[in-house]
């Protein structure tokens, strides 16, 4: 199993650097189930922000980018169960990527609710501080 760094999927989805993304491309291309890349939390959560904006994807073009990850058998993602609740709450709200996930760990760790001043991501299920 390979770690990948947010800045190689980022090559590798967005191939806006013409050697790094032909390196990134090799590399991926090479991974399958016997050798697999794996992405942290922190990885999938930087990713979409990154994606998000500085590179203006869209709704539609996170939750594909998310969804062709969690589905291939190339690549672990941490925890995917909770990436995909993430995944769905994302596809329902208006919160943040990050907020979803958020809220999907810290329910996973035992907290009763989480609290935030962002009011966008109470549609997260998050509540809000006041």
């Amino acid at each position: 199993m390979i770690g990948l760094d947010t800045n190689v999927m980022v090559r590798y989805i967005t191939q806006d650097d013409r050697a790094q993304s032909a390196t990134a491309s090799k590399l991926v291309d090479s991974l399958n189930p016997e050798n697999p890349g794996y992405l942290s939390l922190v990885v999938v959560a930087e990713l979409v922000w990154v994606l998000e904006y500085s590179y203006d994807f869209d709704r539609a073009g996170i939750l594909r980018v998310l969804e062709i990850l969690l589905q291939s058998e190339d690549v672990i993602v941490e925890r995917v169960a909770l990436v995909w609740q993430a995944l769905h709450d994302f596809r329902l709200c208006n919160s943040d990527f990050a907020d979803c996930l958020i809220e999907r760990c810290n329910g996973a760790a035992g907290c009763d609710y989480t609290l935030t001043f962002d009011r966008k991501a109470v549609s997260a299920g998050m509540r809000l501080l006041q």
